[in-house]
């Protein structure tokens, strides 16, 4: 999925931040340039936040000159919709100038647009949305956008790599998984799955733990008013509403569709989730010693998930949020005691690093190079040996 310099980058930084805690570099930062969005998603309500923000040109590119910020730093340029952005066109050619290692995240909505973004600005790759067919698509995202998805995929697919993401959810399920897979392997492009998290920028408003794959699939399109009022009463949900038996649709187990097989990096991490929901699996998180996501109030989050932030960049400059000495030690605690997230852009990293070093130097050794960490209730089992 990713090319072999990219791991060999990572595995550099990965020896470099544990052994100079305030001389990290930064192998990944996401720069969520604006929550203004077009779409009317269920699992995510940035949309319907008023007023929305912006980080500036200026300000990202003040970003960019710092020190933990290195030409091999993949970026990624995403929203709410980033060609939303009202200098959306400035950014891109300043990145396609100055760190052409720049990924694009887009909806799709706007298909003729980001056609023509791409082919200007030549972004490294493009990750685009897709949660399952046509009337997924529409109850889930409430936009009918489908067939925008599909005619990105057919213009730029040979242009440069297409990542196509899934977000596993309450409003789909592995049906969807699956026919987007198929969709996926059909046209050639890259699969990436992501399992729905109560991420506090995206305003999510069921339980990731207690809600079931599908449990909501289908139901009514989401109004901004219903947002709104959504927002305002979180925690109401009931199992009541749930039209599918979620056993059903997800299975004891988990165990997606063999299909995601095929697409690296996704079959374990979806595997796998079940045994982190009931406390069975246990991994560092050593993802947030390298990534690095920015709001678009500024706020600069310890990571994805949890709503401990380490600063604001229009109060302080990032090399002194990610590597002042205080939130030094702060980092290094959560990456030592947090197992609290199934967030993506997180926990994959870590898997692939926990699985990697235990292939080549076995459990034990395993976990006295990196710490502790279980796949299943049964510590002493091997990644092997749990996820077939």
């Amino acid at each position: 999925m990713f090319n072999k310099s990219d791991y060999i980058t990572r595995g550099y930084n990965f020896i470099n931040n544990h052994l100079f805690s305030q001389r990290k570099r930064l192998s990944s930062l996401m720069i969520y340039a604006t929550d203004l969005c077009d779409s009317a998603c269920k699992h995510c309500l940035i949309w319907a936040k008023r007023p929305p923000a912006y980080l500036s040109f200026e300000k990202i590119v003040e970003i960019m000159q710092s020190r933990c910020v290195t030409p091999s730093t993949m970026v990624g340029l995403e929203g709410g919709e980033f060609l939303l952005h009202p200098e959306a066109d400035k950014i891109l050619g300043w990145f396609a100038e100055n760190h052409p290692h720049f990924d694009l995240f887009s909806n799709c909505l706007k298909p003729e647009k980001l056609i023509q973004a791409v082919e200007k600005y030549k972004p490294h790759r493009l990750y685009i949305s897709l949660d399952g067919d046509k009337d997924t698509y529409l109850y889930m995202r409430g936009k009918d956008g489908y067939e925008n998805v599909l005619q990105v995929i057919s213009r730029l697919k040979d242009k440069l790599p297409v990542f196509v993401m899934f977000t596993l959810s309450p409003y789909n399920d592995f049906k969807d998984l699956e026919h987007v897979a198929e969709l996926c392997r059909e046209h050639g492009v890259f699969l990436r799955v992501g399992i729905y998290n109560n991420i506090p920028f995206f305003d999510t408003i069921d339980d990731a733990k207690d809600s079931g794959f599908g449990q909501y699939k289908n139901k009514e399109l989401l109004t901004y008013r219903k947002a709104k009022e959504l927002q305002e009463n979180k925690g109401e949900r009931t199992a009541g509403e749930a039209t599918v038996d979620t056993k059903e649709v997800a299975g004891e187990t988990g165990v997606p569709p063999l299909l995601i097989k095929e697409f690296g990096e996704n079959y374990d991490y979806i595997n796998l989730y079940q045994n982190w929901t009931k406390g069975q699996l246990r991994l560092r998180c050593h993802s947030i010693l390298d990534s690095v996501v920015i709001l678009p109030n500024g706020d600069v989050p310890i990571c994805q998930n949890l709503d401990v932030k380490l600063g604001n960049i229009f109060t302080s400059n990032l090399d002194e949020i990610f590597n002042g000495p205080e939130n030094a030690k702060k980092q290094q605690f959560y990456s030592h005691n947090c197992n609290q997230c199934w967030v993506s852009y997180h926990r994959k990293y870590d898997i692939i690093l926990y699985r990697t070093f235990e292939k080549y130097f076995g459990k034990w050794a395993t976990g006295k190079m990196l710490g502790y960490y279980k796949w299943d209730d049964d510590d002493k089992l091997t990644y092997k040996q749990v996820v077939k």
